[in-house]
C-alpha cells in the first residue's frame, strides 16, 4: 500500500493486472494536491501483498476493503482494478467512481482457459515488461518504465490463474450505481467508440485521452487530470 497526502478526503486507487500500487506513483501527488489523502491498494499476488493460489474475485474486493476504514470520497480503478472496484461498490460506497480503459461489458460465459494456457500467457507477459523493452513507448517516463518492470517482476502467476479461472459469467452492468467516470485510451483495445456510446447511455460520463495508452496516465497525466478535474467540477 502506499499513501500520499493527509486527512479524511480519501481517494482510493486500483491497479491492473500485473501492477501494483506504484501505478500511480503520479496520480496519487496529483490527488494530494488536490486534497486528497490517496490510498493505493497492493492486490492479492501483486507488489507486496501475499500470493493467494486460491483467489478468487471475493479476495480481492477484500483486499481493496481493507485498505481503508471509511467510505472514500473517490475511488478509481484501472483495467483488473476497474472490475474489482465495481465489486466492491456495494460495501465500499464510495462517493464516486472512475473506471479506467474497461469496457464494464458481462465477463464471458464461456469456460475459462486451462490452467495451463492462462500459465503460459501470464508468464509471457511477464517476462515481456522489463525496463528496455518497456522503454520502446514513446509517451512513458523512466519511472513509469521502472515501477512497471519491478511490479511485473513481483506478479504472482498463480494467483492471476486462480483468479481468471474462478471468475467467468455474471451479469453485465446495467448504470452506474454512484457517478461515475469512464476515461479510455483513445484509441482504445478495450473500449471501443461503440462501447463508449453504449455506457453514456447507461448514464456513464465517458472520456476519451487521445494518444494515451492502456494506462492512460502514462505520459498524459495532465489530461487525465484535466478529464477527472472537469468532472469532479460539474458535480
Amino acid at each position: 500500500m502506499l499513501t500520499w497526502g493527509s486527512g479524511d478526503r480519501v481517494a482510493l486507487l486500483v491497479h491492473g493486472m500485473l501492477g501494483a500500487a506504484s501505478q500511480y506513483h503520479s496520480v496519487g501527488p496529483a490527488l494530494a494536491d488536490r486534497g486528497y489523502r490517496a490510498v493505493a491498494v497492493d492486490l492479492p499476488g501483486h507488489g507486496d501483498a501475499p500470493r493467494a493460489p486460491d483467489a478468487t474475485m471475493d479476495l480481492f474486493v477484500d483486499a481493496v476493503l481493507s485498505v481503508v476504514d471509511r467510505p472514500p470520497a473517490l475511488a478509481i480503478g484501472h483495467s483488473l482494478g476497474a472490475i474489482v472496484l465495481s465489486h466492491a461498490l456495494p460495501r465500499l460506497q464510495p462517493g464516486r467512481a472512475v473506471y479506467v480503459d474497461v469496457p464494464l461489458s458481462a465477463p464471458s460465459a464461456a469456460p475459462p482457459a486451462s490452467a495451463a494456457e492462462l500459465r503460459e500467457r501470464f508468464t509471457a507477459s511477464r517476462a515481456a515488461r522489463t525496463v528496455e523493452r518497456l522503454a520502446i513507448r514513446p509517451d512513458w517516463s523512466a519511472e513509469d518504465c521502472r515501477v512497471e518492470a519491478e511490479a511485473a517482476a513481483r506478479f504472482d502467476v498463480e494467483t492471476a490463474v486462480a483468479l481468471e479461472r474462478s471468475y467467468f459469467g455474471g451479469d453485465a452492468v446495467q448504470g452506474p450505481v454512484v457517478p461515475s467516470l469512464v476515461v479510455r485510451a483513445d484509441p482504445s483495445r478495450y473500449v471501443s467508440a461503440e462501447r463508449a456510446r453504449e455506457l453514456e447511455e447507461l448514464g456513464f460520463w465517458v472520456r476519451s485521452v487521445p494518444g494515451a495508452g492502456h494506462s492512460v496516465w502514462y505520459g498524459h497525466l495532465d489530461d487525465f487530470m484535466g478529464v477527472l478535474d472537469e468532472w469532479l467540477e460539474a458535480g
